[in-house]
């Protein structure tokens, strides 16, 4: 950084949007202490695991991770809060990075082919200004050298916030409401499906259900953060 960068940095700090420490001068969106110390699943390193154990007799997947693990008023909790809500979207990418790296080592993830965010409805994207799991999708896009696929599923119907929902309900929530466009264009391929946090998993569910109607599809599913015990 050069003087006028961190004169900026005086009236102006950076902050880590995981801690809320100042940032130095060579790190970005997270200190260097969170990048280590926020809790890693490490789920991508298994095959079985519990995420992808939990998806068992729902939906037929390849494999199922999270980078981070999620706990009400944690960390993880307030970095997602600033991703999500404050129109940080330079976080979601940043973490896709991060994780992206990792994912690559994986046999699992490596395969991967096409990146596919859970998609959110017009209305909804235009209200909030973006969708936070495509720009999660286009920081894996950056490490994993994959195409990011925006145009095959789509939201055809608005939910209701999935917040205070219980498991069956957050499912009823988003039955039907997932639709595809030219499916033709991802035959054959191996989709990495990717969301910001999996709770009851009712949201993957329903967007997996969709596109394993496309012939030969293989689905791996990737997100931020989960709730599922470790």
């Amino acid at each position: 950084m050069n003087l006028f960068d961190d004169f900026i940095d005086l009236l102006y700090p950076r902050v880590c949007t995981a801690c809320g420490n100042n940032l130095f001068s060579k790190e970005k969106i997270i200190c260097t202490s969170c990048i280590y110390k926020l809790p890693k699943t490490n789920l991508h390193t298994e095959k079985v695991n519990p995420l992808s154990d939990f998806f068992l007799g729902r939906i037929n997947i390849e494999s199922a991770a999270a980078y981070y693990s999620f706990k009400k008023g944690s960390k993880v909790q307030h970095l997602l809060h600033q991703f999500k809500y404050k129109g940080g979207k330079e976080i979601g990418v940043y973490i896709g990075e991060l994780y992206g790296r990792e994912l690559i080592k994986s046999e699992s993830y490596r395969k991967a082919e096409v990146i596919i965010p859970v998609p959110l409805h017009k209305k909804k994207e235009k209200k909030r200004g973006f969708n936070q799991s495509e720009y999660f999708a286009k920081g894996l896009s950056i490490s994993m050298k994959n195409e990011v696929n925006t145009k095959t599923l789509f939201r055809e119907k608005m939910s209701e916030t999935q917040t205070k929902k219980s498991r069956f309900k957050r499912w009823e929530n988003v039955n039907n409401i997932f639709l595809l466009k030219n499916p033709q264009n991802i035959e054959g391929k191996h989709i990495l499906l990717v969301d910001d946090v999996i709770t009851t998993g009712s949201t993957i569910e329903a967007c997996a259900e969709v596109l394993l109607q496309i012939p030969d599809i293989k689905i791996s599913v990737a997100a931020i953060a989960c709730t599922i015990n470790q």
